[in-house]
């Protein structure tokens, strides 16, 4: 083979790998989009949603609907909307007012906000824990 056959061949070569490492880059799946709920009945018993769907401006409220959606899901009762929104039970355990109520956090902090304004991140953990305040 002369020198400008085998260059021929090989930019070629180089083209066709160019050209394979292109196309696995389009069709390679993002990854998959989610976030995690635990609701906590305070009694020793939990639910856990590993792998919620998650979009762009989802509120930690929008992730507790996709819960109660799903096919072994919660029920969910609240008032308000936006930021007064207050999630009033999950399944049969109602809040108390001065005995146990449910309260939220996200990736381990504390609710400092209402959750129908907290948008959550790919990826986050939202926990539902019935019981005092703490």
């Amino acid at each position: 083979m002369n020198r400008s056959a085998w260059a021929a061949s090989r930019l070629m070569l180089l083209v066709v790998v160019a050209a394979c490492a292109t196309s696995f880059e389009l069709t390679a799946a993002e990854p998959e989009k989610t976030v995690a709920l635990t609701i906590d009945y305070g009694d020793g018993v939990q639910k856990v949603f590993r792998k919620l769907a998650w979009k762009d401006g989802q509120t930690v409220f929008a992730t507790l609907q996709l819960a109660a959606e799903h096919p072994r899901g919660i029920k969910i009762a609240h008032r308000g909307q936006g930021a007064t929104l207050l999630v009033t039970a999950i399944d049969d355990l109602k809040n108390e007012g001065r005995g146990n109520n449910w309260t939220y956090e996200v990736n381990g902090k504390l609710a400092d906000r209402g959750c129908g304004v907290w948008e959550l991140a790919a990826g986050d953990a939202v926990l539902w824990r019935f019981g005092e305040y703490r």
